[in-house]
């Protein structure tokens, strides 16, 4: 498989990235955003773009791809609903259009979250937000698209979060994940079940397209 991935350096990204070098069905992953992942690895390519938003000079470096994991995302604490809209809908649906239009047999992976109003009509900003991306991404002309919604992630394996806020919550958290594991076993992922599980969804398909936290548990131990 060839795999492009937006997002490698947040604290998903780097958890499937992880996953796609370690994969021996991935043959070659290229990875696009604002700075490199530090990674290296002989099938690893990077490709550094500063304005995410105008993907006109990079274009012949996004072709012939089967797939793109995306999981570019960005927390909406205190921003305004345009603002957020334009960094989650706007920025997701440029680059998904142009990707459709370059690779329509590609199978596009997004990361959402749980919780995400389909509707677009509830009264929570985010929630509404991510629906009406998912909403849009399904609309595209790719030949598959999958939308994951987990909820409490546990960074494993090194990956940790680009947010300084962030780091410390996980890091007063970390002693609970092993007892909330245990209480709610499907609803627990970590950065190594999300790649997992992404990678096993290029491999075999599913008959749903959203995939909720114990959809994506299950899925990461498929083989």
């Amino acid at each position: 498989m060839r795999v492009l991935l937006f997002g490698a350096t947040g604290m998903v990204g780097q958890g499937v990235l992880r996953e796609c070098l370690r994969a021996s069905d991935v043959e070659f992953i290229q990875t696009v955003g604002r700075m490199a992942s530090g990674q290296r690895a002989p099938k690893l390519r990077e490709v550094i773009q500063q304005d995410l938003f105008d993907l006109g000079g990079i274009e012949s470096e996004l072709n012939t791809f089967d797939a793109c994991l995306f999981c570019l995302g960005v927390s909406s604490a205190g921003m305004t609903e345009p603002q957020y809209s334009r960094l989650t809908y706007n920025l997701t649906l440029g680059i998904a259009q142009t990707l459709a239009r370059l690779n329509p047999q590609m199978t596009f992976i997004y990361i959402s979250g749980a919780g995400t109003d389909s509707t677009e009509r509830g009264r929570i900003m985010w929630s509404r937000v991510k629906g009406k991306t998912e909403n849009a991404l399904q609309r595209l002309p790719f030949r598959a698209v999958y939308l994951f919604r987990p909820g409490i992630i546990q960074p494993v394996h090194g990956a940790r979060s680009k947010t300084a806020s962030y780091r410390i919550l996980y890091t007063l958290a970390s002693p609970l994940f092993p007892v909330l594991r245990t209480l709610f076993p499907k609803h627990i992922l970590t950065t190594e079940t999300l790649g997992q599980a992404m990678l096993n969804m290029l491999r075999h398909g599913a008959d749903k397209t959203v995939l909720e936290a114990a959809d994506i548990n299950a899925f990461s131990a498929v083989r």
